[in-house]
């Protein structure tokens, strides 16, 4: 069977998701649009050679309805022959782009794809495809469930009782997240990811929710996000301390990666940055939500033949600081080797962007730094969770 490599990645800086944040006057189908004409310019590609385009997206409604990767690839004013589809595993949505791309270079079917992902969220808000009074859920999982499923943020709030992770270590560790993104900034780490965005205000460059001046005493006077007297009197044992400060916030963002065989990369004149070594996905329990990235992370090392010591870098999405910080006492994983350059508490969360916006920061990572394995997990609203692992390529 073929290898599947990445020969490019990409991303837009990330905007605060509301009116007047730095992206907020791109509609969503131009800011994917942009990113994947950069792909291609980047790595000189003829796009004529694309077999298939495959975005990751949430809040497919609205300005995100109708296919975004199909009309994202014609507003780049690439060729109509490549064909596109957008796929939804909520926050992972890009990630499991990425699989589906790599798995169809390994199988034969494809020989160059794109991965990618967007979310609007200032233009398309989170809960816009499921209208008031509507169900998604239906009859026969609310009798499985008789006690109710709950939003992400009690989850994230069940996960810190159940691990006895404080509000004290859970606003350190977004404190950590900013300033990590602020250096990484600072440093120009992200220069060779990064796709400037021109709009009426200006040319974006940074990523708008990174707050260097971030401290513990700062996040300790917020409110906590998710407190319910019904929920409290539910779940007794939560004590409330998961708060905007120490969750990711709503963000606009646009990613994509470039993915074919060793082979094609070789008669095309491509540099192959990493190799997709291993994949899996996971669900776990629907009421805790987030805490798949745990199984997600064993099975994909089991798959790999490789261990938890092997792995040089770590990117775990930081939906929120709780389900981090669990997955860490669970793996005994080295803190010093994760979200190295900050994670989505500093840099964003723009849900159906980020798999691929986490999967690009550690692929141009793991090369600057020299390391050779990294692994990928994201949580996902469901009970879900995806695992990658890259191999760094000479």
């Amino acid at each position: 069977m073929r290898d599947a490599v990445i020969v490019e990645a990409v991303r837009t800086p990330i905007g605060k998701g509301k009116p007047g944040g730095a992206l907020s006057s791109v509609h969503p189908v131009e800011l994917l649009g942009r990113t994947l004409r950069a792909l291609v310019d980047r790595s000189r590609i003829d796009p004529a050679l694309v077999d298939d385009v495959i975005a990751g997206c949430v809040d497919q409604v609205a300005e995100q309805a109708m296919n975004t990767a199909r009309y994202a690839w014609l507003s780049a004013g690439l060729p109509e022959s490549v064909p596109a589809t957008t796929v939804d595993r909520q926050c992972g949505s890009s990630q499991q782009a990425v699989h589906f791309a790599a798995q169809g270079v390994m199988s034969g079917a494809y020989d160059v794809v794109v991965a990618c992902g967007i979310e609007s969220m200032s233009r398309v808000p989170m809960w816009s495809n499921v209208p008031a009074g509507a169900d998604p859920f239906g009859e026969s999982v609310a009798a499985r469930y008789p006690g109710g499923l709950v939003p992400q943020g009690v989850s994230a709030e069940l996960i810190a009782a159940k691990w006895s992770i404080s509000r004290e270590a859970m606003d350190e560790f977004a404190t950590g997240s900013h300033a990590k993104a602020a250096r990484a900034h600072a440093q120009g780490r992200f220069a060779d990811e990064l796709v400037p965005v021109a709009t009426p205000g200006g040319l974006v460059t940074m990523d708008e929710s990174v707050r260097p001046a971030t401290t513990p005493e700062v996040l300790a006077g917020l409110r906590p996000s998710f407190a319910d007297p019904a929920f409290a009197e539910r779940f007794p044992q939560i004590d409330w301390s998961v708060t905007a400060g120490n969750s990711s916030p709503v963000n606009d963002g646009a990613s994509a990666l470039l993915i074919t065989s060793s082979e094609t990369a070789a008669k095309l004149g491509l540099r192959p940055l990493a190799r997709l070594h291993s994949f899996a996905v996971t669900g776990s329990d629907p009421l805790l939500m987030l805490t798949g990235v745990m199984p997600a992370t064993e099975k994909v090392l089991r798959r790999s033949g490789l261990s938890l010591a092997d792995i040089d870098l770590f990117e775990i999405n930081e939906a929120f600081a709780s389900v981090v910080l669990a997955w860490l006492q669970e793996t005994g994983a080295d803190p010093a080797r994760l979200n190295v350059n900050g994670g989505a508490i500093a840099l964003g969360h723009p849900l159906g962007a980020s798999g691929a916006r986490l999967m690009t920061t550690l692929v141009h990572e793991l090369r600057r730094r020299g390391g050779r394995f990294a692994l990928q997990a994201m949580c996902e609203a469901g009970g879900l969770a995806n695992a990658t692992i890259l191999e760094a390529l000479d």
